[in-house]
């Protein structure tokens, strides 16, 4: 799979702009804040439904502007295949496919699989468990619409039991009984959103070792393990056991919501004792694999987005990553750079058919 085409019409600092690829790989450099991060949120943007940099659409339209829109054009296992989205202030956000308005954003989900890298994905590693949580919704999401379904239908409800919890809390009184129809209602998707993370983990994590003795030269092993309560018990009885709690917090405070991931190295917590580089290699590794995990569920390559990840490493460490994904990654790789010449010149000297542009507020190069 590979994307033909972007157009794009208000977004960010894009006023509109046309852009054709490369079908192997597309180097974009260019000072910081020029818009070369914000060609590869488009891009993530018409896979996922949203953008990964902003959280909410209001800071994605350009300035002014009361509306954006973007326009894809992919070939998809021998199908060209047209996405366009579309989306304005309090109206419903359109997706459509070849023409055909989606009834649910979540269809679309996996259907242009694309893994995104950004020096800010460090953070993964060192802060709080919802990020590490996001990576693996993410993932799942994309190759499994049954998981998608129920952790949507988890978040709703679990979204309505917070509120009647502070409900409870404000009028110093309760139903028992509706409170015990939520729990029920959690159980049946957070139990399967458990299993789904544990044999995701099972498959992910001999990959993930692989990938990382690679680009790393270390010999080190490395791990991720899934940390959750329902590791030893029911949903139900783990929500029956904290209801007091629960009230008092006016939250709840045990579920799938709560689960997280530990990152080791050499059966260690990373974030502890793992070196800057060693967090680095441990990034790149993860979202590599992520990749391979989705080429493998789905039988399609992913699209790859390496947001300046190149920084600060040496040209040593630099040519050795893009020799491996080179040999090992098979799908279209866009790559942003604010070197102009370092990317281009190595793909340049190996051979390797590519794409340069240099973007300059929110236009690119002619």
């Amino acid at each position: 799979m590979w994307m033909n085409q972007l157009i794009l019409t208000n977004y960010k600092n894009y006023e509109w702009e046309e852009f054709n690829f490369n079908p192997v790989i597309n180097c974009f450099t260019g000072l910081n804040g020029m818009g070369k991060t914000n060609l590869l949120d488009a891009i993530y943007y018409l896979s996922m439904t949203k953008s990964y940099i902003s959280t909410n659409d209001s800071l994605v339209s350009r300035f002014g502007a009361d509306y954006f829109r973007l326009e894809g054009h992919y070939s998809r296992l021998e199908q060209h295949e047209k996405i366009v989205a579309k989306v304005q202030p309090n109206k419903a956000k359109v997706f459509e496919v070849n023409l055909n308005p989606l009834n649910k954003l979540s269809e679309h989900i996996g259907f242009l699989p694309v893994v995104f890298i950004a020096p800010d994905d460090i953070s993964i590693i060192m802060e709080g468990s919802e990020l590490r949580r996001k990576f693996l919704d993410n993932t799942l999401a994309q190759t499994n619409t049954t998981y998608l379904s129920h952790l949507l239908h988890y978040n709703r409800v679990l979204h309505q039991r917070n509120a009647y919890l502070k409900q409870i809390a404000s009028e110093k009184t309760s139903d028992a009984i509706l409170l015990d129809i939520y729990d029920e209602q959690l159980e049946k998707p957070a139990a399967y959103i458990h299993h789904a993370r544990t044999e995701f983990l099972k498959l992910f994590n001999p990959v993930f070792n692989e990938i990382y003795q690679k680009i790393s030269n270390d010999k080190e092993t490395v791990g991720v393990e899934y940390q959750s309560k329902l590791d030893g018990d029911s949903l139900l009885n783990l929500l029956s056991f904290n209801k007091k709690r629960d009230v008092f917090l006016q939250r709840t405070s045990v579920g799938i919501h709560k689960d997280d991931l530990l990152f080791t190295l050499e059966e260690n917590p990373l974030k502890k004792y793992a070196s800057q580089g060693q967090r680095k290699s441990f990034l790149l590794a993860i979202k590599l694999a992520q990749f391979t995990f989705l080429k493998t569920c789905l039988g399609i390559n992913p699209i790859l987005l390496l947001d300046d990840i190149f920084d600060k490493l040496d040209p040593y460490r630099v040519q050795s990553l893009i020799n491996h994904l080179i040999t090992n990654f098979k799908g279209q790789i866009f790559i942003s750079d604010t070197h102009n010449h370092r990317i281009p010149g190595m793909l340049s000297d190996l051979g390797v058919s590519h794409l340069h542009k240099e973007i300059i507020d929110g236009k690119w190069k002619k």
